[in-house]
């Protein structure tokens, strides 16, 4: 509706209302004051419309991103197949203990339970590939993988960090892409998945396997695959729970793996070194 039928409008109504008539000088004061009050109103708005604009750019500004959908998918296939592993297979393990037979019972049974630990094997092989895939054929995946290679400087930041932790310095160690403790977290899952997913296969086809190597080989992989199970069990639940959910600096939730989003005030604490690179590679390209 244009704004001049929306204000005979609202003279008529005024009329019908009051019934009175008015005026042509009186109808143009109301148009007058009618046409200031929209004016006013839509300054407002076209204000609140650039603060919430500016507000939304600031905020966007102070987070950078640090994973890709492409790691994200990865990093919540492989905790889906570990969860499955370690819940049913667990239980498969310790199987005489009370705890277990109760845990099989709920589960529907033994049985019930090895076709759920073969299928969070099967995601587990799927997400190995996807990764050997990713960091073979994509730019992003070689320089990820470059990037979590060890190095010198990982050892001199780990006793850097030790000396902190003492109180023997008050300089904390900078970090760049990633720290050493993330590179063990990875380091340590990377050599789990080949354990776990060449002695799992043993075992899986194990009739076929017993017919081209000998039997002594089937044992020390059921007491590899057992053994490297509780292990990674314990290096999930301890180290990396620890360091990325229930550390003090990030308790109770660390939703980067989840959102891809890492915010300025992390970056500098956690990262200061790869925020001096991006900031610097922003600064060659303006």
């Amino acid at each position: 509706m244009e704004n001049k039928e929306l204000e005979e409008k609202l003279i008529e109504e005024i009329e019908r209302e009051e019934k009175i008539e008015i005026d042509e000088k009186l109808k143009e004061k109301i148009k007058r004051e009618i046409k200031e009050k929209y004016k006013k109103e839509f300054e407002r708005l076209k204000k609140e419309k650039e603060k919430k604009e500016k507000e939304k750019k600031i905020k966007e500004e102070e987070y950078f991103i640090r994973f890709s959908l492409n790691v994200r998918l990865q990093h919540l296939f492989l905790a889906i197949g570990v969860l499955i592993l370690i819940f049913t297979g667990l239980p498969i393990k310790f199987h005489e203990a009370g705890w277990a037979k109760m845990f099989l019972k709920i589960m529907g049974g033994i049985q019930v339970s090895r076709v759920l630990h073969r299928i969070g094997a099967s995601i587990l092989i799927f997400v190995s590939f996807w990764h050997m895939f990713y960091i073979l054929f994509t730019k992003e995946g070689r320089r990820e993988f470059w990037e979590l290679l060890p190095r010198i400087k990982d050892f001199k930041d780990f006793f850097q960090n030790i000396r902190y932790f003492l109180g023997l310095t008050k300089e904390k160690p900078k970090f760049g892409r990633f720290s050493y403790i993330e590179k063990f977290d990875y380091w340590a899952v990377y050599w789990g998945m080949v354990i776990m997913v060449s002695t799992g296969s043993i075992l899986w086809f194990h009739n076929f396997f017993l017919g081209i190597l000998p039997k002594f080989v089937i044992d020390i992989a059921k007491e590899a695959h057992s053994d490297e199970a509780m292990l990674a069990t314990l290096a999930i639940v301890i180290w990396h729970w620890y360091n990325a959910h229930f550390n003090p600096e990030v308790f109770p939730f660390n939703p980067t793996i989840f959102t891809g989003k890492i915010s300025k005030e992390r970056m500098l604490k956690e990262h200061p070194l790869e925020y001096e690179k991006i900031i610097k590679e922003k600064e060659i390209k303006k």
